[in-house]
């Protein structure tokens, strides 16, 4: 077996970890350092139930390869912290946007990424952004109007009377 080092930052925690050449991001996190807050869905990087931050951008854990990280800071739902974290929660919850809970870490983080990249966007384009995470619950419209609410200033008013109306119906 084709044996390699780790290194990489988990949640601001330095780790080494030994692991075979062949092992997903996805299974070292689950498997190895106990962080089962990522979710594997279909384990072909279409669900986005496994979504990560790596270097601050979203990727598949299911599809990248552990070795791919090295000397990489990596971010699971356990280490989501901070206020643009709480905000977004927050909205999450008032919103409604989470039911099953399946896909919530990965509807978490790629909105996390939006919130953090602190750019306007509209319904549409929020809508855009979180298309690959796939939830079969909501329906959507509380994710983006959560996700939204937690841009600061960042749905246009006219888009966030229309996700507030459907939340309400």
């Amino acid at each position: 077996m084709n044996e390699i080092t780790v290194r990489m930052a988990v949640n601001g925690r330095p780790h080494t970890v030994r692991t075979a050449g062949r092992t997903t991001l996805a299974d070292l996190l689950r498997d190895q350092l106990d962080l089962t807050g990522l979710h594997l869905g279909c384990e072909q990087g279409v669900c986005g139930a496994c979504t990560v931050l790596v270097d601050g951008l979203p990727m598949r854990a299911c599809l990248t390869l552990a070795g791919a990280c090295e000397g990489s800071d990596v971010v699971t739902v356990e280490g989501l912290e901070g206020p643009d974290a709480e905000r977004l929660r927050a909205a999450f919850s008032r919103h409604g946007a989470l039911q099953c809970g399946f896909c919530t870490p990965g509807m978490l983080l790629s909105g996390h990424h939006l919130v953090c990249a602190r750019q306007p966007l509209t319904r549409e384009e929020v809508s855009v952004a979180m298309s690959g995470n796939i939830c079969r619950c909501t329906g959507y419209n509380g994710i983006v109007g959560a996700v939204g609410e937690a841009l600061e200033g960042g749905i246009a008013a006219e888009d966030t009377a229309v996700i507030t109306r459907n939340h309400e119906e």
